[in-house]
């Protein structure tokens, strides 16, 4: 039975394709912020394989339009990825629940392991377990990669665009954000020059618009919130304004050291805002600040903070939350309680401007798809992604594979091993994503066990 749909154009349409309840798409945010493993390249794979391929809740053309967005932002994009797309699927509430569950399993999960780990000292079966999921990421960041690619890099263009995004961050190490901006001027001068480069043939401008009728959210799709309206931007800036202000308060009110949760609260969300580029542009000046300048834990806390946010589902920049831990553990001499506090404290204010970036932008980013020029310039972006992932794609596989120093005798030969398992399992024959992640998790519980 058809049912009505989302409006296309100026008119309403209908399609075979139901759209999501809120009860499905709740289970599966819970479910994403358990599994999403292997930083912002196999969340977006997770979140890929799962909104597109599996239940055509969303094309691609709007997950990637949504992607470059969220590439262009402070914060991790991953997390805004997930709220973005919530909020395409069911507004305001679809966004603060994806949002909010991608951060929240990680954020109880480094509680648990911060506690551990100032208690007992390191856990070696439980980076044993998350071990085993290292390979499974490298084999699910390499499917996203090829499944990315194939949708986004159209022209020849597109194609050397990838090469040289790759080509500048691999061998030349400039800074991610850079390489957006110089993606977005060569689209724009390319297009006022040489507009031919972004022509594509007849036949796959055909597949494409084809894809497109198979989605629920598609290129016609019209959102009934998009737009500009400063009615809602004041309304969403001072929400955020008093979610931000009022545990400033309390904390003002009834603790004794107020100028320690002052700090702590300023210094993290000054850290929100200058998260361009991941997790790995920002940790550094997180690291200099936190141990140097404020003494709130030493060099080696914070490379095994850094091993449990490697180990650990959702963002990478969850890391400052252990940091955060730490130093209210540290401050208040060993206290479990206030280390807590600081914990949920720093999450609070590391991720309220990334909710605040999404739920602004999205609404006026999403009317200008019918604009070509922007269009064609985020497709740039996009193609530059593709580089950038194939980058993190080998970084991982270094890590992981060469845990030591790249040599051949120093390669892991059961992680290469099970690299190539896990890319068979599901790429020939589509094992499901979730179930090899449990399984890959046992897989390192048991060579450790065994070894």
């Amino acid at each position: 039975m058809k049912e009505q749909s989302l409006k296309s154009g100026n008119e309403i349409s209908t399609t075979e394709i139901k759209k999501p309840s809120f009860k499905e798409a709740f289970w599966f945010w819970l479910k994403l912020g358990f599994i999403s493993f292997g930083g912002p390249a196999g969340q977006i794979a997770i979140m890929h394989e799962f909104l597109v391929e599996k239940k055509k809740w969303i094309s691609d053309s709007r997950f990637l339009h949504a992607l470059n967005f969220t590439m262009i932002l402070p914060g991790p994009e991953a997390q805004q990825l997930a709220t973005y797309t919530g909020w395409m699927l069911h507004g305001t509430k679809g966004g603060l629940v994806a949002g909010i569950f991608f951060i929240l399993p990680s954020m109880f999960i480094l509680l648990g392991l911060s506690a551990l780990y100032v208690t007992f000292g390191n856990i070696p079966w439980v980076y044993a377990l998350f071990a085993g999921l290292k390979p499974a990421v490298i084999a699910i960041v390499i499917l996203a990669l090829i499944k990315i690619g194939k949708k986004s890099l159209h022209t020849l263009f597109h194609f050397l665009i990838a090469v040289a995004a790759f080509v500048s961050i691999f061998f030349f190490n400039i800074p991610f954000p850079l390489i957006i901006i110089g993606a977005l001027i060569l689209a724009f001068i390319s297009r006022k020059f040489a507009p031919k480069l972004f022509n594509q043939t007849a036949a796959a401008k055909r597949q494409l618009a084809k894809d497109e009728d198979n989605f629920y959210i598609n290129d016609n799709s019209v959102l009934p919130d998009s737009g500009f309206k400063l009615s809602r931007l004041g309304k969403q800036v001072i929400s955020a304004f008093c979610i931000w202000a009022i545990p400033l308060g309390l904390f003002y009110f009834l603790t004794n050291d107020f100028a320690f949760w002052n700090e702590l609260s300023l210094f993290f969300t000054k850290a929100a805002f200058v998260t361009f580029g991941g997790a790995y542009a920002v940790l550094p000046y997180v690291a200099q600040v936190s141990v140097e300048q404020l003494n709130w834990l030493t060099e080696l806390q914070m490379i095994d903070g850094l091993a449990l946010g490697e180990t650990t589902p959702g963002p990478l920049v969850m890391v400052l939350v252990f940091v955060g831990f730490m130093a209210g553990y540290n401050h208040f001499e060993g206290s479990l309680l206030m280390g807590s506090l600081g914990l949920f404290a720093t999450t609070l204010y590391t991720f309220v401007p990334c909710f605040l970036f999404i739920f602004v932008g999205a609404p006026i980013i999403e009317r200008t798809r019918d604009n070509e020029k922007i269009k064609q310039a985020l497709s740039i972006v996009t193609a530059a992604v593709v580089g950038v992932i194939l980058n993190l794609t080998i970084y991982l596989g270094k890590v992981v594979v060469f845990p030591n120093e790249i040599n051949l005798s120093q390669i892991d030969f059961i992680t290469l091993g099970w690299t190539v398992v896990s890319f068979i399992a599901m790429y020939r024959f589509k094992v499901n994503m979730l179930i090899w992640i449990g399984v890959s998790a046992l897989f390192g519980l048991a060579h450790h066990l065994i070894m």
